[in-house]
């Protein structure tokens, strides 16, 4: 069966998956929704009923008759204002699908003359209740809340951020929380997981918009979850996008700030502060009869700007011995005699509140990895009270997330690794480790990736140098080319590492299952080939299109197909026979 369908029938029951979970319906009366928010003017019909909450107008689904009451019921439309165009001008657009109230900002006349929402629009559409308020992202965040009931109130919510790290820690979290019988839902960058079901995350956002943030942790809490293990990025934390305003949190994990996203934030500065909003929501917690605190790593220079944004107990860990005073200090968890192997990781864990320590194992690869297995123990034993050994005792059933470090192993005699890796920073965590560990065993590193095209551009020749000072062999291959040529960006990337000698040491093959197809035709015994910059993705976008693709997939079907012939060679002569 081919990459591709394998693709399209995952995700076909996976999507399945999705809708029988969303299958619940949520129903309050427009009036009761005005009542939770500010309002500046509302004129129109607000006796129809909600039942549910949208900002993409083509996602309106035609309004119904609510069987209880016989009252119109459907969506309500946030006219959410971009950076490239205002909700305000599809508002037209989600009347026409069904929508029975719209919430905007401004001036309703001030939208697109195209889309006509004036006067007769509005007098056409008596039906619909219009509500205009100051902020309407803000607005989308509390009503969420009240039409799902205030899901947060009824768990107990971790917050995960960091430049860095946020994906693996909040899956580490989820697992080790229902490995020790604690039931919990999550969703990250990758998936999200709402009764014991993982499925891959449809959002093209680490933190979903607030609708989605409300939906998903009422279906938690009906779905009987205790916990729930949020993915909060910078931008789901930025008041001006509002995704998290209203989720109470009982606890903040940080993890690491690197330069991002600064053309979101403007600033290095800005970029940390919306980031330590997560910690200062931590003192908005009334209480909910449960632990309220923080987690961050020690060994990056924010943390004591993390520990200093919340009143709350915060708790650090490290696996630098510089930090050994402080981690001790704050009863933290410090790692140490740390030795990383094809088979995972192996690594001493001092628990300072208890003062003892313990030998654990991991089946995970990276060595950063320990870090983020430190502060998912910290989380998981500070929130659910747990004796730190029984959490401890699971860790060796700990797995991969998808895309993120991921060994993939189909009985050939070296390593295949994939990874989200795509930055600078995140090389620079990956490569040294895994540089120094297959030197010793005799083997050599092949690295292949990208850059994604239509974006940052200053990073290509960077990663390159990164990649040809730890890599033997560096194949240059799509990410997501978008509207740029991919030779031309894949060229860009090669200006970072002029050393190394082209079509030997040096390959650019735009085609990216054909450039791993290279890859493990150049790999041999105890070597390491890494699979960079795709991870968990789906796809990958062209000018033109957008073509199904699953790196997983593609690096077993190609490895088969290699194991195949060295095991029969004379397979195809055969067959012509």
């Amino acid at each position: 069966m081919s990459a591709k369908k394998l693709n399209q029938e995952y995700y076909l029951i996976n999507f399945t998956l999705l809708i029988i979970l969303f299958d619940m319906e949520y129903v309050k009366s427009i009036a009761e929704c005005i009542k939770a928010v500010e309002v500046i003017n509302c004129f129109g019909n607000d006796k129809s009923l909600i039942n549910s909450m949208e900002y993409d107008s083509r996602k309106v689904q035609p309004c119904g008759v609510d069987d209880k009451t016989d009252l119109k019921k459907g969506a309500a439309f946030f006219a959410l204002p971009g950076i490239h165009t205002d909700g305000k001008k599809f508002i037209n657009s989600a009347i026409e699908n069904g929508a029975v109230c719209v919430f905007y900002e401004g001036d309703l006349k001030a939208a697109d003359a195209a889309d006509k929402t004036d006067a007769a629009t509005i007098e056409k559409a008596k039906d619909v209740c219009f509500v205009q308020v100051d902020d309407v992202r803000k607005t989308m965040s509390k009503v969420s809340a009240f039409l799902y009931d205030e899901p947060s109130k009824a768990l107990g919510v971790i917050g995960v951020t960091g430049t860095e790290g946020k994906s693996s820690t909040v899956s580490f979290i989820f697992q080790l929380l229902n490995l020790c019988g604690k039931k919990a839902g999550f969703f990250s960058t990758v998936e999200y997981s709402i009764d014991g079901k993982v499925i891959p995350n449809p959002e093209h956002q680490t933190t979903p918009e607030s609708n989605i943030v409300q939906q998903r942790l009422a279906q938690m809490r009906d779905a009987g979850c205790s916990f729930a293990v949020v993915e909060s990025s910078s931008h789901g934390l930025s008041p001006r996008t509002a995704r998290l305003e209203d989720v109470i949190f009982d606890a903040g994990v940080f993890m690491n700030v690197t330069q991002e996203h600064l053309e979101f934030h403007g600033t290095i500065e800005q970029y940390r502060y919306d980031k330590a909003n997560l910690f200062r929501a931590l003192d908005k917690n009334k209480g909910k009869g449960m632990p309220i605190f923080g987690v961050v790593n020690y060994e990056d220079m924010s943390a004591p700007y993390f520990m200093e944004a919340t009143q709350k107990n915060v708790y650090p860990f490290s696996t630098e011995i510089k930090d050994l005073k402080k981690i001790e200090e704050y009863e933290g968890l410090f790692a140490k005699d740390i030795e990383e192997s094809s088979n995972g990781i192996k690594f001493t864990l001092c628990d300072f509140s208890s003062k003892k320590e313990y030998r654990s194992e991991l089946k995970l690869a990276g060595i950063f990895n320990v870090k983020n297995i430190l502060a998912s123990v910290l989380a998981v034993q500070k929130i659910t009270g747990l004796d730190i050994e029984a959490i401890i005792e699971k860790l060796s059933l700990v797995k991969p997330v998808k895309g993120r470090m991921m060994l993939i192993d189909e009985g050939q005699d070296f390593e295949v690794l994939i990874d989200y890796a795509h930055t600078p920073s995140s090389f620079m965590t990956i490569f040294p480790s895994i540089k120094s560990r297959i030197e010793k065993s005799g083997g050599k590193v092949i690295s292949l990736f990208g850059s994604g095209g239509e974006r940052d551009i200053k990073k290509r020749p960077e990663q390159g140098r990164i990649a040809a000072l730890y890599s033997d062999i560096v194949i240059l291959a799509d990410e997501d080319p978008r509207g740029e040529d991919s030779v031309e960006l894949l060229e860009m990337i090669a200006a970072g590492c002029p050393e190394k000698k082209r079509n030997e040491e040096l390959f650019i093959i735009p085609d990216r299952p054909s450039a791993i197809k290279k890859a493990f035709s150049l790999a041999g015994k105890n070597d390491a080939v890494l699979l960079l910059g795709k991870g968990h993705e789906n796809s990958i976008i062209f000018k033109d299109r957008t073509m199904p693709y699953d790196e997983e997939t593609t690096a077993r079907e190609l490895l088969k197909e290699m194991l195949r012939k060295k095991t029969n060679p004379c397979t195809k002569v055969q067959s012509l026979l």
